[in-house]
This record gives structure tokens, sequence and C-alpha cells, in this order.
């Protein structure tokens, strides 16, 4: 049965690599961020390279793509290999940019991703001065969802002094970032 998972996950790779249909493309790259929900298949993903695939399908024009290419990088970097190869991959930065999509659910992925991800290495990087102003607009969503994730993210990943600053507006770096829409 191994055999027939990695080879189902192969098949998925090359579909969504070969298709023109939008709708199919969307629903392979749905079907990767779920397997990518369970560790057994965390080395398949990284033979086949599906990080690299989900990290380059966050600049795709389609929200519903980023949308599950962030949900999968959300569910894959709880493993430490998978977490190194992100940062390693230069995967911080893309995955800031989904802070500004108008998609709750990308936003929600995206900030449970930065918690993931930050060590005490990558934590300048996660919590750089425009992530925490965005949390702390978030911090104040009408979505309880993202209200209580921000705050979460601003009490657990933060310190004092970065929140602070992110307060004071002459510092202010995230202006353009909008809320995501309700």
């Amino acid at each position: 049965m191994e055999l027939g998972r990695l080879e189902y996950l192969q098949a998925l790779v090359t579909e969504f690599q070969v298709t023109d249909s939008p709708e199919a493309k969307e629903q392979v790259l749905a079907n990767l961020a779920n397997f990518a929900y369970d560790p057994k298949n965390y080395e398949y993903l990284r033979q086949l390279q599906v990080l690299d695939l989900f990290l380059d399908t966050l600049t795709e024009d389609s929200e519903t793509l980023v949308e599950f290419a962030i949900g999968g990088l959300c569910n894959l970097c709880l493993d430490k290999t998978n977490k190194d190869y992100i940062l390693e991959a230069n995967g911080v930065e893309p995955i800031i940019n989904c802070l500004s999509s108008s998609n709750e659910e990308t936003v929600m992925s995206a900030v449970t991703t930065l918690m993931y991800l930050t060590t005490p290495q990558s934590r300048q990087q996660t919590t750089a001065l425009p992530v925490v102003e965005c949390m702390l607009r978030f911090s104040l969503s009408a979505s309880r969802r993202l209200r209580n994730l921000a705050t979460v993210f601003l009490e657990d990943y933060c310190t004092p002094l970065q929140v602070e600053e992110a307060r004071n507006p002459s510092k202010h770096t995230a202006v353009g970032i909008p809320l995501p829409k309700d």
C-alpha cells in the first residue's frame, strides 16, 4: 500500500503540472493540502517537491490556489524537516505576503504558518515590524477567529517592545495592507 500512496501523490503532482483547467488545478491542490495533514505523507511530499509547489503557488493570481497552497504549507511546517526547508527556501516572505489577502482562510493559515515557523533563528523575520503592525490591526478585526489568532501571535510570539514599537504611528510600514473581508 505504501508504494500506492507515493504513486497516487505523484499522479496528483503530475496532474497539477500538466492540466490547463483552473478547476482541476484547484481540486488537485486541495487534495495535496489535505494529504499534507498526515505525517505519513511528509517524506513522500518532500520527495515529490510539493513544498516547492506550494511555495511557488503563493504568488499565483488565483485566491483559491493561494488558499490551498498556504493551507498545505501550514499542515507541513509542523514537521521540523519541512519547517527547516521552508525557512531555507526563503518561504517566510511569500507567506507574509499572504497576510494581505482578502480571503480570511488564507490570512488565518498565513498567521498560523508564521507561528509554526518561528524559531530563535527566524523570529526576526516572522515578527518583523510590518508583521506585528498587521497583527495589531487583525487584533481589531470583526472576525473573532482572526482577532483571537492575532492576539495569540502578539502575546506569544512578540516582545512587549515589538508591540509598543508597532503601535508608534511614526514607524508604520504596513499601511497599505488591507484587512481581509469578513
